[in-house]
């Protein structure tokens, strides 16, 4: 039987092996890259000597991070930029400028980098060429609201979003048609200059246009959709009324639609994506059979509500250890994606700590398991942890201590519930500058 230290040990070293593959800047590096005075982006090409100059711009939590690579990549030929990211998230660049702001819940300081990325897109000619680099995170670090709704009631929408448990589809459905910024205005703004977008993706399927709200690709999405996502969610009646005001005035055609794919101001665009949730739990796959386990990828595309996510997960560590299906361990069940969590409580945590906790309970009492939730981002919540592990003995050694798990759950109090284990639960990675949304995994080892 292998010892709890040891899966915990074991469990830590895979989720860190899907943070480097994670890495934005090698991410960059491995699809951006300059030969013979020719900057290669993917499969196209672009002589750098048909530019006047190159700006570096962009947002997200792994952006600054992003721009150094690229810095390193054009050197002299970077005329300047600006980089959005969240607080704590920045790094050193020689020629592009850094602007924090606040993640997930919007501030004075997003208000501010979204004003001025907008402005020095607006100021590019034909002759400029722009890397716009989107990362996890963009959404919320670019506020824009147009003119008659205020960051405030933009702040109660995006929070409203949140606690019913929208996904993020639906969340940038809503935001990209109140804001001036995503869903394709940026690169309208940008016109007539060439743009290259970078992505690493932090949402479920990769979908090009959800990723930081496509500030430079074409917006699919519609007003009318916006308001399926509030009537669904039954927030018609509880959003401000300038926002639904703004929602119903875009459904009957009295404000403009955001561009849509064959606009103008797409002609000269590439968009690349150069990280994902996948290449993250592949690396932790590989690192899982290094170390002896049978690794198996549940999926990729993983979202719901993170209990129950948790619980199916927790099923089939039992089955595992019960039958050896759906393979005999020692084994590694990894899964990627993001999921939600419906608010209840008053707690602190983040949908990994609250998947821990989950688990936890589900799997009480059971040796040779462990399972582990955490955010390639480094945070969770708003927390300082990136996620959390358990084990069969979790629960045994929580009521030795006098803590409740179910009522912890039930307030959605999961950080405090594994930081009074004192047990090192808790993961703590720092910011990590990357964003490919979660990777949780289960060790079976009977």
């Amino acid at each position: 039987m292998v010892s709890e230290a040891k899966l915990r040990k074991d469990a830590r070293a895979i989720f860190d092996a899907a943070l480097k593959a994670a890495d934005p800047v090698e991410a960059v590096r491995r699809h951006v890259r300059v030969e013979a005075g020719v900057l290669v982006a993917g499969r196209r090409r672009y002589r750098l000597d048909a530019f006047e100059r190159v700006w570096i711009l962009g947002a997200g939590k792994a952006s600054a991070a992003m721009a150094q690579a690229c810095e390193h990549v054009l050197g002299s030929r970077v005329a300047g930029g600006l980089i959005v990211t969240k607080y704590g998230h920045g790094a050193h660049l020689r020629r592009v400028k850094i602007h924090e702001a606040a993640h997930p819940v919007p501030d004075e300081a997003g208000l501010e980098g979204a004003r001025q990325l907008i402005e020095l897109a607006s100021r590019t000619s034909a002759s400029d060429l722009v890397l716009f680099l989107v990362s996890g995170g963009a959404s919320a670090l670019t506020p824009a609201p147009v003119p008659g709704i205020t960051l405030a009631e933009k702040q109660e929408t995006t929070r409203l979003l949140l606690a019913c448990g929208a996904n993020i589809h639906e969340i940038n459905t809503v935001r990209k048609h109140i804001s001036a910024f995503k869903g394709g205005q940026v690169a309208r703004a940008a016109m007539p200059a060439t743009v290259i977008t970078l992505l690493l993706s932090d949402v479920i399927g990769d979908n090009l246009e959800s990723i930081g709200s496509g500030p430079t690709v074409p917006d699919p999405r519609t007003f009318a959709e916006a308001e399926q996502v509030l009537r669904g969610y039954g927030l018609l009646d509880r959003v401000p009324q300038s926002v639904l005001h703004r929602i119903e005035a875009g459904v009957l055609g009295d404000v403009a639609e955001t561009p849509k794919p064959g606009d103008a101001c797409f002609a000269k665009c590439q968009t690349l994506l150069v990280g994902s949730n996948r290449l993250a739990v592949d690396a932790a796959a590989e690192k899982a059979r290094a170390l002896g386990y049978k690794p198996m990828v549940l999926s990729t595309t993983i979202e719901g509500e993170t209990r129950d996510v948790a619980r199916m997960h927790a099923a089939m560590a039992r089955e595992v250890l019960a039958t050896g299906r759906p393979l005999k361990g020692p084994a590694c069940l990894l899964s990627g994606g993001e999921t939600t969590v419906t608010l209840k409580g008053e707690g602190l945590g983040g949908r990994n700590q609250e998947f821990a906790l989950a688990a936890a309970i589900d799997l009480a009492g059971l040796a040779g398991v462990c399972a582990l939730s955490g955010g390639t981002d480094g945070t969770d919540g708003p927390t300082d942890a990136a996620g959390a592990m358990a084990t069969g003995g979790t629960i045994a050694q929580a009521r030795a201590l006098g803590l409740n798990a179910v009522d912890y759950l039930a307030r959605n109090d999961s950080y405090h519930f594994f930081a009074a284990l004192k047990d090192g639960s808790l993961i703590k990675t720092g910011p990590t500058r990357t964003n490919v949304m979660d990777v949780r995994l289960m060790l079976v080892a009977p």
